[in-house]
C-alpha cells in the first residue's frame, strides 16, 4: 500500500483531520547561549589588534627571510596556512609558491628525495591551484614498482605524503596507490609513537587538512603547534589573538541571529522543523516542510506561492507555512535593501531563481514519497544535487561578496559547473549513508541508498562501498577544478569547496547535524565559545 499521508474524516461538517510524518527532532542544544554577546572593552580590543598589526610584521619579514632556506619556508607556509592567519600574507604566500611552482618547472627537483619536502610542496602547490605533476612521487617506488619500505620508519613524512594525497584527480593512480599505502602503515604505527605526533596521525586517519573545516582545523593546529619545540614565538602569538579576534566576530554575528531566531519563534510555531540555527547559521525549516511535515496538497501551493514570488500569495497557504513564507521574503527583503544601497540589488534576483528551482527539487522528493516510488539512481540523481541546496547555498554566498562577484560569475552558477556538481554529489551521498535508516524509519522519499538497492539488487553494504567510491571521485572532480586556470575567481570556488569540507565533517561518523553528539557540541565549543588561551 502507498505509504501516504492518511486523512481521516471526522464528521460531515468537520475538517478532515491530518495525519501527519513527525521526525521527533531533539531541539537545540544552546538554548540561549547565544543570545547575549558583551563586546570587549574598546580601550582592551584596540590593543589586541595594535599588537596583531605588529606581531604581523614579524612574521612577514621571517617569511621573506625564510625563502632562502627551502624546507624552513615550506614548513612556515604551511604553519600559517594551518594557523589561519595566511589571508593576512596573501601576497607573500602567493609570490613564494609562484617562485617555488617556477623552479620545480625548471628543475623538479630531482635531487630531493625527502618524502617531507616533496609531499608538503606537493600539497602547498596544488591548495593554491598550481597544476604540478605528481610523477616526483615515482622516485619513492623501489625496481619492482612498490612503495620503498623504508619510507615508514619516517612517520612525520608518512603523514605528509597522505596528507598530499588528498589532492589528487583523475587518473593520478599513483596517488591512490600512495593513500592506500599511508593510511595502512599510519594506522599500525599510531598506537606505537608518542604524543604529539600521536594524535596528529590520529586525527589525520579521521580529518584530512583538505577536507577539514578550516577555522576548526586552526584551532586544534594551534594546540599542536605550540608543543612544537621549535615553534615560531611571534606565529604561535599572532594565531591565538587572531583567532580570537574572529571568534569575536563570529559571536556577535551569532548572537544577532539567535536573537532573530528567537524573535520568529520558529522552535514554538513550527516544532517540526529542526532548531539548527547555531549548527548551520541557515534557515532550515523549508526543507523539514517537504520531508517531514506537510502533506502533498499542501505543498503544491507553497512551491507554486514561492516559484511566484508574490507575497500576496501567502493567503492561500496553511498557518505554520505561512509564517516561514514571510520569514524567507523578510530575508531577502532586508538582503535586497542592502544590495541597492551598493547598487548590486541585481544579485538577489539570482538567489531567488536559486530558492525556486530548490524548493521544485523539494516538491519533486514528496511526490516520489505521497506516491511510493523509488526513482532509478539516474532520476534520483538528477533531482537530488538540486535538493542538496548546494546551488541555492553557492548563489546565497556570493550575495554578500565584493567587486569580485560579476554577474558572469551568478550566470556560471545556473551553468551546472562541474564544481558545484561535485559538491553537491559529496552532500547528497554523504548524508544518505548516514541518514537512510533515520529517514525511513520515520516516512521518507527513497535516498539514494534504496534507489541503488532497488535498481541494481545489491546489498547495502555494496552500495555504500559504491556511493563512497562516487564520493571520492567527486573530491577529484573538485581539485581538478581548482587547478589554474581556473573558471571564475578562486576565491568563489573556495565557498563549494567550503560546502563540500562542511559535509565532510558533519556526515563522517553519521548525521552530526539532525543529532547532534558531543563531537559536534565540542566543534562548536572550541570555534564558536572557548577562547585560545594566551598566556
Amino acid at each position: 500500500m502507498p505509504n501516504q499521508v492518511s486523512v481521516l474524516p471526522l464528521s460531515q461538517n468537520a475538517k478532515p483531520e491530518v495525519v501527519r510524518r513527525t521526525a521527533n527532532f531533539h531541539p537545540s542544544i544552546w538554548g540561549d547561549r547565544f543570545l547575549n554577546y558583551n563586546s570587549e572593552d574598546k580601550v582592551i580590543l584596540a590593543r589586541k589588534v595594535r599588537e596583531v598589526e605588529e606581531l604581523k610584521e614579524e612574521v612577514r619579514k621571517e617569511l621573506l627571510a625564510s625563502a632562502a632556506h627551502h624546507s624552513q619556508h615550506l614548513s612556515l607556509i604551511d604553519a600559517l596556512q594551518r594557523l589561519g592567519v595566511a589571508y593576512h600574507f596573501e601576497r607573500e604566500i602567493e609570490e613564494a609558491l609562484e617562485h617555488i611552482y617556477a623552479a620545480y618547472i625548471d628543475h623538479d627537483d630531482i635531487e630531493d628525495d625527502n618524502i617531507n619536502n616533496v609531499s608538503l610542496r606537493f600539497r602547498l602547490l596544488r591548495q593554491q591551484g598550481f597544476n604540478v605533476s605528481c610523477d616526483a612521487f615515482n622516485k619513492f617506488k623501489d625496481e619492482i614498482g612498490q612503495f620503498k619500505e623504508s619510507l615508514t620508519t619516517n612517520v612525520q613524512g608518512m603523514l605528509d605524503f597522505y596528507e598530499a594525497t588528498h589532492l589528487r584527480v583523475h587518473g593520478e593512480g599513483i596517488l591512490d596507490e600512495a593513500l592506500v599505502f599511508t593510511t595502512t602503515h599510519l594506522k599500525s604505527t599510531a598506537s606505537v609513537i608518542s604524543n604529539p605526533l600521536a594524535a596528529q596521525v590520529t586525527h589525520a586517519l579521521k580529518q584530512s587538512i583538505h577536507k577539514g573545516i578550516p577555522r576548526l582545523e586552526a584551532r586544534r593546529y594551534i594546540s599542536i603547534y605550540e608543543q612544537d619545540a621549535s615553534h615560531n614565538k611571534a606565529l604561535l602569538k599572532l594565531s591565538k589573538l587572531d583567532f580570537n579576534l574572529v571568534q569575536s566576530l563570529h559571536k556577535e554575528e551569532l548572537s544577532d541571529i539567535t536573537r532573530w531566531w528567537k524573535d520568529l519563534d520558529f522552535a514554538g510555531k513550527l516544532p517540526f522543523a529542526r532548531d539548527r540555527v547555531v549548527e548551520c547559521y541557515l534557515l532550515d525549516s523549508g526543507n523539514d516542510i517537504y520531508d517531514a511535515y506537510g502533506t502533498l496538497e499542501e505543498l503544491e501551493p507553497f512551491t507554486e506561492a514561492i516559484e511566484r514570488w508574490d507575497i500576496s500569495s501567502i493567503d492561500q497557504l496553511p498557518e505554520y507555512m505561512q509564517i516561514c513564507y514571510r520569514a524567507l521574503f523578510d530575508v531577502f527583503e532586508a538582503i535586497e535593501e542592502e544590495l541597492a544601497k551598493q547598487e548590486r540589488s541585481y544579485r538577489i534576483n539570482y538567489a531567488k531563481d536559486a530558492m525556486k528551482l530548490l524548493v521544485r527539487a523539494y516538491f519533486d522528493e514528496a511526490k516520489w514519497f505521497h506516491q511510493d516510488y523509488v526513482p532509478t539512481m539516474e532520476e534520483y540523481m538528477h533531482v537530488a544535487l538540486k535538493s542538496s541546496g548546494y546551488p541555492m547555498l553557492t548563489a546565497v554566498s556570493f550575495l554578500g561578496m565584493g567587486d569580485i562577484v560579476t554577474k558572469e560569475a551568478f550566470d556560471w552558477i545556473f551553468s551546472n559547473p562541474k564544481i558545484i556538481t561535485a559538491s553537491s554529489v559529496i552532500g547528497r551521498l554523504m548524508d544518505d549513508i548516514k541518514s537512510h535508516k533515520f529517514e525511513q524509519e520515520r516516512g521518507h522519499a527513497a535516498s539514494a541508498v534504496e534507489c541503488y538497492m532497488k535498481q541494481h539488487g545489491v546489498s547495502e553494504q555494496v552500495v555504500h562501498d559504491e556511493l563512497k567510491r562516487q564520493v571520492d571521485d567527486a573530491w577529484k572532480d573538485i581539485n581538478e577544478e581548482c587547478m589554474r586556470p581556473t573558471v571564475v575567481p578562486m576565491p568563489l570556488l573556495m565557498r563549494v569547496l567550503n560546502l563540500a569540507r562542511v559535509i565532510d565533517v558533519i556526515y563522517k561518523e553519521s548525521d552530526g547535524y539532525t543529532h547532534v553528539g558531543k563531537e559536534m557540541k565540542d566543534n562548536i565549543a572550541s570555534v564558536l565559545i572557548d577562547a585560545v588561551p594566551t598566556y
